[in-house]
């Protein structure tokens, strides 16, 4: 899209929706779908929205929480912002570096160490090794892991990969930073860092996209919030009435049996 008339406009979606078509039974192994091939039985698919249609704004120094429940889409929404997903239909306008933490492990190697993972990472990010070089001391200090930084990623624990992920990412000087769930692995203590951190790029004038399950962290961190539901923007605006909506919505649903 065009650029935004207002230099204060860190991410801009405008109709944005994600198509996916997927079989209608289940094809496990490449053998089974040559076969299938074979013998002339054709692959039936339907189509499956991911997104539908939806607008958002995100501005500089603004906290965006993004809630709503497993499979509403909003891991593909960060993956279109993150630039790793294009959408099927509308636009897209991002203004700056992204830096997404986006999925647990995401862009690591488990049997590179730490440190080399810190080098892969940066590459992704778009570094040369000598940027990398400059930003690994600052890095491998505020995860707290120079005891391990030359172990292999696969003996890490779960909030050993999210303290790595997280100081990479943060140490990128992003405009837009993407937070997918991941900081709840982390210990209270390192989480109450990264909250620290993320306030200091939010006063630099950076743009932050939240998503999480715990309303109390969204609460904290957001200024305002989404709702996305079957693909859509369900709710829109102030983080308690965003909130509250989502959970009157819970309290209609049956409970499973």
């Amino acid at each position: 899209m065009d650029k935004p008339r207002s230099d204060e406009m860190a991410v801009q979606l405008s109709g944005v929706s994600v198509r996916y078509w997927v079989p209608t039974e289940p094809i496990r192994t490449l053998k089974e779908h040559v076969i299938r091939r074979v013998q002339g039985r054709k692959l039936v698919y339907r189509e499956l929205l991911a997104l539908d249609g939806v607008d958002l704004e995100l501005r500089r120094g603004e906290s965006l929480g993004v809630i709503g429940r497993n499979g509403a889409g909003k891991s593909t929404l960060l993956k279109v912002i993150a630039r790793v997903l294009r959408p099927t239909t509308g636009r897209v306008w991002i203004r700056g570096r992204v830096a997404p933490l986006i999925q647990l492990g995401a862009g690591f190697h488990p049997e590179l160490t730490g440190r080399e993972n810190i080098f892969l990472n940066g590459a992704i990010l778009g570094f040369s090794q000598k940027e990398m070089e400059r930003r690994l001391e600052s890095i491998v200090e505020f995860s707290e892991l120079a005891a391990f930084i030359d172990a292999p990623l696969r003996t890490y624990s779960s909030g050993m990969v999210v303290r790595l992920g997280f100081a990479i990412a943060s140490d990128a000087d992003p405009d837009v930073l993407i937070i997918d769930e991941v900081l709840g692995v982390g210990d209270e203590a390192y989480q109450k860092k990264c909250h620290e951190r993320m306030a200091k790029f939010r006063r630099q004038g950076a743009a932050i996209l939240f998503v999480s399950h715990a309303m109390d962290d969204v609460r904290r961190v957001c200024d305002r919030a989404v709702w996305i539901e079957g693909g859509r923007v369900s709710a829109s605006g102030l983080v308690e009435d965003v909130i509250h909506a989502y959970h009157q919505q819970l309290s209609l649903l049956p409970v499973p049996g």
